[in-house]
């Protein structure tokens, strides 16, 4: 059973999250919580596989509660919100968000992004990457925390997939780009998340972006 504890804030939208959830046998909600300073002690208690968490919050947002849960390994983050390419997005994916989804996405694709991070993969819809990479390309340049010296313990095969993760491509994707087998592109993610130290493939793409690779 994939364990979920769900933030968010409306307590009606929050009873609909549940009602999907729960019609999937093999997703159990373990606990719910209306704001960020919640969510974060629900997370701590029940320590959950998942939590899917609001963006925008009273007391704690989302954004706050994700760095938190993420930094003390309490779980892995599938970040909801009704804003596709705001600061809240990016502010959330930088924090250790391993998935995300907009609130208007159909109970199929909830189910299939909460099961899809549980087993350890990103969840971002490539269209939705492709609008981040083009929202990078279209603001200024701007100062960024992101170092250039981390590539330099990347083999060059590894910078080619990180530059692939950038464009929201998936593993099959990235197969037939760099004419390798699927399950060299996994072991390749695997490789270059653990040596820049990243929690998700999300994270690698915000990376890659951030870096212009």
């Amino acid at each position: 059973m994939i364990r979920v504890l769900v933030a968010e804030d409306q307590s009606a939208v929050r009873a609909g999250l549940v009602l999907i959830l729960r019609s999937a046998p093999d997703i159990e909600v373990v606990g719910e919580a209306a704001d960020g300073e919640r969510a974060v002690q629900l997370a701590r208690e029940l320590r959950p596989d998942l939590v899917l968490m609001d963006v925008q919050m009273p007391r704690r947002d989302g954004v706050s509660a994700t760095r938190e849960v993420v930094g003390e390994g309490l779980a892995d983050v599938l970040v909801l919100t009704t804003f596709d390419l705001d600061e809240y997005v990016f502010g959330a994916l930088r924090a250790g968000a391993a998935g995300f989804l907009l609130k208007n996405a159909e109970a199929k694709d909830l189910l299939t992004a909460v099961r899809t991070v549980a087993r350890g993969e990103g969840m971002i819809a490539p269209a939705v990457i492709r609008r981040l990479i083009a929202e990078f390309a279209a603001r200024p340049v701007r100062e960024t925390t992101a170092d250039p010296a981390v590539l330099d313990a990347l083999t060059r095969r590894e910078r080619e997939v990180l530059s692939c993760l950038g464009e929201g491509l998936s593993n099959a994707e990235i197969a037939e780009r760099l004419d390798m087998a699927e399950g060299t592109v996994k072991t390749h993610v695997s490789r270059l998340l653990a040596k820049l130290e990243l929690r998700s493939r999300v994270q690698a793409a915000v990376l890659a972006q951030e870096l212009g690779i």
